[in-house]
């Protein structure tokens, strides 16, 4: 049983009915009363799905990559991404061992990450106007509100929705609080953690096999474009268990990058191809980053 935390009365009802309205998504975090008027919770943490120890095919080839750079080709009628190089800087092929971790199904969802922010005042998830305009992006503005927060309450209707706009230090505050409540050591994950878990042993190219289908995960493809709940794409499930691990949301590692960044991984509801939605896929993005196109999930650590 996780460790206990305490909060106000109209605190707790509210998480209470937060988590009675996300009885109907995947990812559920629970804040259950210990006993009537106890002011106390237990927190049950996100469900995880276990990866063993092991080895596994990490990184890419030139032929994987080409595949990419055809898929964006034939879905944006250009080779800009190519042009660019985006796939240039993936690890070569390789086989790489891990230690056995448990990691989460889905991405951490608002449901989940509006009991951090209850329970700690800690900044919700919001960008300014003049901080987004200073990231250079082709995303207006007005396209951040339907994703940002009010009253330190999520956007009505996208409570198993995966929170977004949180930087590298939100998910690490909230991966540190984790630990504190339930007593067990939750971190983001390595690169290299999050590929094995995203594509399995045998370095097939996405995570249900090597051929590509538009249909099985949330990109601009044949999505909404947007974020929907959580395991909304079943099909999408990697080998392990792992829930919308390519497109919906691209997620934060604790690996860095060049510049102070660090690595993302798993491509968004924003973009074609998908060749950013491969496992192998990566990008660097600055640590203060509060993108919508950016969440995250975390690894509990094994005893």
């Amino acid at each position: 049983m996780g460790k206990t935390t305490k909060y106000s009365p109209e605190v707790r009802e509210r998480n209470i009915l937060r988590y009675l309205v996300s009885l109907a998504g995947v990812a559920v975090f629970c804040v259950l009363p210990l006993a009537a008027g106890a002011g106390e919770h237990t927190i049950v943490p996100p469900p995880v799905e276990m990866v063993p120890a092991g080895a596994f095919i990490a990184g890419s080839d030139r032929e994987e990559r080409e595949l990419a750079y055809r898929l964006d080709e034939a879905a944006y009628g250009h080779s800009r991404t190519r042009e660019r190089g985006w796939y240039e800087h993936e690890m070569p092929r390789q086989q790489l061992q891990t230690s056995a971790y448990a990691i989460t199904r889905s991405p951490i969802t608002n449901a989940q990450y509006e009991a951090f922010v209850s329970a700690t005042d800690h900044r919700a998830p919001d960008v300014a106007p003049d901080v987004w305009a200073e990231y250079g992006l082709i995303h207006p503005f007005k396209s951040t509100r339907r994703f940002a927060w009010t009253g330190g309450t999520p956007p009505a209707g996208r409570e198993n929705h995966p929170v977004v706009l949180v930087s590298h230090g939100d998910a690490m505050a909230y991966a540190a609080w984790l630990s504190e409540v339930t007593g067990a050591t939750w971190r983001l994950p390595t690169e290299v953690e999050w590929e094995k878990a995203a594509r399995g042993t045998e370095g097939q190219l996405f995570p249900w096999g090597s051929t590509w289908d538009p249909n099985r995960l949330n990109s601009a493809d044949a999505g909404p474009y947007d974020t929907v709940p959580v395991g909304s794409y079943p099909q999408s499930a990697s080998p392990f268990g792992l829930l919308d691990p390519s497109g919906q949301v691209y997620e934060w590692t604790a690996s860095p990058g060049e510049k102070g960044g660090y690595v993302v991984k798993g491509g968004s509801w924003d973009d074609q191809g998908c060749g950013v939605c491969r496992p192998a896929a990566r990008h660097v993005r600055p640590a203060d980053l509060k993108h919508i196109l950016v969440g995250f999930r975390l690894v509990r650590e094994l005893d």
